[in-house]
């Protein structure tokens, strides 16, 4: 399976699609997001993060004939039995913007001290090479972290001025892109992908 130079990006979130090209751009892989095809998004009503993102990248994939990767995360807090979990883009209403939802977490966790405001980014990425693909490559990759009582930082999208990484001793916010592409679950989980791709390209043309 030659690698294809385009995918399409099973989401129309424009800083997901930078943060993502930036990640795959050494691969030789161009992601065109759906809403170039007028593809809507799917609708997300499965129980995992791995349910959602099939969801997500069998959809583009119905919708444009082409190979589809889509990525579903989010944030998961230890104090709050881990959510808000696959509702992280709609922690605070199925509408809600980033800002919404981080404040909403703020609220949830207002009083909590610091040694119990552990969190983690969790990713999966899925591929697949149509909409009946029987074996979707999928990739999985978590980021640990410390919820901040504050906003720190101006980068990055979601959650990221609230999440503080002890390993850089600064936001997910105040990070560069490279930076945060090194060590971010989104990061991780894409470097899986693409090695895996790259490998069962290799493979098929022996």
């Amino acid at each position: 399976m030659p690698i294809p130079n385009t995918i399409i990006l099973a989401s129309g979130n424009n800083k997901k699609l930078s943060e993502l090209s930036s990640i795959l751009s050494p691969y030789s892989m161009e992601l065109v997001p759906q809403s170039v095809y007028r593809v809507e998004d799917a609708i997300e009503d499965g129980l995992t993060f791995v349910e959602n993102a099939i969801l997500k990248a069998r959809h583009a994939c119905d919708k444009t004939n082409l190979p589809s990767i889509a990525d579903d995360s989010g944030i998961e807090v230890d104090y709050l039995n881990g959510q808000p979990g696959i509702y992280s883009a709609r922690y605070a209403g199925e509408n809600a913007t980033d800002q919404q939802n981080l404040d909403k977490l703020l609220h949830s966790l207002k009083g909590v001290p610091e040694n119990k405001r552990s969190a983690r980014y969790q990713c999966i990425i899925v591929y697949m090479k149509h909409a009946k693909d029987p074996t979707p490559i999928i990739c999985q990759a978590s980021w640990e972290g410390v919820i901040l009582k504050t906003e720190t930082g101006s980068g990055g999208f979601g959650y990221d001025p609230i999440f503080y990484c002890p390993n850089a001793n600064k936001s997910a916010a105040q990070m560069s892109a490279k930076e945060k592409a090194s060590m971010s679950h989104r990061g991780k989980a894409l470097k899986q992908f693409a090695t895996i791709l790259a490998s069962q390209n290799i493979q098929n043309r022996t």
